[in-house]
């Protein structure tokens, strides 16, 4: 803000403010992590992987898409730490990473649908 910038609040809203703000480098992770939910494909992905841990070839067949494009996506996923994979034999199975996935994707659509 410069000198011509007047702030109405009080001293007492400023501090709240504040101490809620949380510090600019988890400003910065956070806006980072939400990128992850701006790209369509990667919302399918989480979406079939909320029904069942499939692997590659699986999600590509499901979402008629090519297992390149699939594993582009899921390795960003992964290093949001948004799904999380285990190998079975030769095959790596995918599946989300924990149950704040469902409930991110699900507030989502309820705030959208309203």
């Amino acid at each position: 803000m410069d000198e011509t910038t007047y702030i109405n609040a009080d001293e007492k809203t400023l501090k709240i403010i504040d101490e809620k703000m949380p510090p600019e480098e988890e400003l910065q992770d956070l806006a980072e992590f939400f990128k992850v939910f701006g790209d369509a494909t990667r919302l399918k992905i989480l979406y079939v992987l909320l029904s069942a841990e499939m692997c590659v070839y699986d999600i590509a067949a499901v979402l008629g898409m090519s297992q390149s494009a699939i594993s582009h996506q899921l390795r960003v996923l992964k290093q949001m730490d948004l799904v999380k994979n285990r190998r079975e034999g030769k095959t790596i199975l995918y599946s989300l990473a924990d149950g704040h996935i469902v409930t991110i994707l699900s507030q989502g659509l309820d705030h959208i649908e309203e």
